[in-house]
């Protein structure tokens, strides 16, 4: 499952967010951050702000189709 942790500059006091979902997606487009799933836009985040952000799900491993 695609997740996401959003970290902002200590400056800012604001709290890390972890956004996560089946169907989310991360886009980029005219100076945003723009995370989407199946019902449209989920979060925006200007790039101005800078926020760092890190995609934290893990890899899921292929399956062997033989069985092995």
């Amino acid at each position: 499952m695609p997740a996401y942790l959003v970290q902002h500059p200590a400056e800012q006091r604001r709290e890390d967010i972890l956004i996560e979902d089946t169907k989310l997606t991360l886009t980029f487009a005219a100076g945003w951050a723009v995370f989407t799933d199946t019902q449209g836009v989920c979060l925006a985040i200007p790039a101005g702000q800078g926020a760092h952000i890190q995609r934290v799900d893990s890899a899921e491993e292929p399956t062997d189709a033989q069985g092995e």
